[in-house]
């Protein structure tokens, strides 16, 4: 059985869970930023950006703006 090592890893996954559908995509990036330490929030829009930026590029930007790429 694989565990989630840490709310990082517990974020990336349940974005992929429910990358389908806007609304609760931009719901979990405004709870990944009240959990997330600044330097797993760089990690995550990074990895954002590279998995979802076709799909969820102006959700990334508008709720992680003021997070540096």
């Amino acid at each position: 059985m694989n565990t989630i090592n840490n709310l990082l890893e517990f974020q990336m996954l349940m974005l992929e869970n429910v990358f389908e559908d806007d609304v609760v995509f931009r719901k979990e990036l405004k709870k990944s930023k009240k959990w997330l330490n600044s330097k797993d929030l760089i990690t995550l829009k990074k990895w954002l950006l590279s998995k979802f930026s076709k799909t969820h590029f102006k959700s990334i930007h508008e709720e992680l703006k003021e997070i540096p790429i």
